[in-house]
């Protein structure tokens, strides 16, 4: 396949996952007590409730364009009202980490997919230069694993507003979670120039590595 075949076969990939990464969020806040981001219509797997114009559009945009080994995005943050909940800190820091565990979940059941297609016939080792069923489903499979990993892995960063930054600040003094809050609206300023600098491939490099050992057939 050529790039632009394997991108649109991505884009489908990323949207669901970042979709479903969101609901999982809405989830848990409903289930500690707090019904705001199932009021907002964001406790569902429609895409369209969640989608950014920074992160769900634009970001992958500029990392195809200048050309990326990573497609990676984020979507509109699911409000939280940490009044409502029955154990603000604990219930937070669970809202938080649904998110990536929900992309792990997810990066586990294509791994199991694509075992169960190799079972069935499907050619680990098969490259296409045109489009083919079997190829789609390879393509498919294998971006839902990779896409994942990524973005369970990219949402642990300790930056905010990711969910790693809400993981650090359960850890921090007062005074350090106010200031590392305050770098919230430069976040993906922050994450792009990172990533820029290459500060970030060896992070990345980890879950390419992990995504190479869970698609070899048992």
């Amino acid at each position: 396949m050529t790039n632009w075949q394997s991108i649109i076969i991505a884009i489908p990939v990323l949207l669901f996952s970042l979709t479903f990464h969101e609901a999982a969020h809405a989830w848990m806040a409903d289930r500690r007590g707090d019904d705001t981001a199932r009021l907002a219509g964001r406790l569902t797997l429609n895409p369209i409730p969640h989608i950014d114009l920074i992160g769900t559009i634009l970001l992958p945009i500029i990392l195809i364009l200048v050309g990326s080994p990573f497609i990676f995005g984020a979507a509109k943050p699911v409000p939280v009202d940490l009044r409502n909940l029955r154990n603000p800190k604990k219930d937070h820091l669970a809202i938080a980490l649904v998110g990536p565990a929900s992309n792990l979940t997810l990066a586990i059941f294509f791994t199991l997919a694509l075992q169960v297609a190799y079972l069935f016939g499907l050619d680990p080792f098969l490259q296409s230069s045109g489009i083919t069923a079997q190829g789609i489903v390879l393509m498919f499979l294998h971006y839902g694993i990779l896409v994942n990993l990524i973005l369970g892995g990219f949402n642990l960063l300790p930056i905010p507003p990711l969910d790693g930054s809400t993981l650090l600040m359960t850890f921090l003094p007062p005074k350090a979670v106010y200031w590392v809050a305050r770098l919230a609206p430069f976040g993906f300023f922050i994450i792009i120039g990172l990533f820029w600098l290459g500060l970030l491939a060896p992070y990345f490099q980890l879950f390419n590595w992990l995504y190479s050992m869970l698609v070899i057939p048992f």
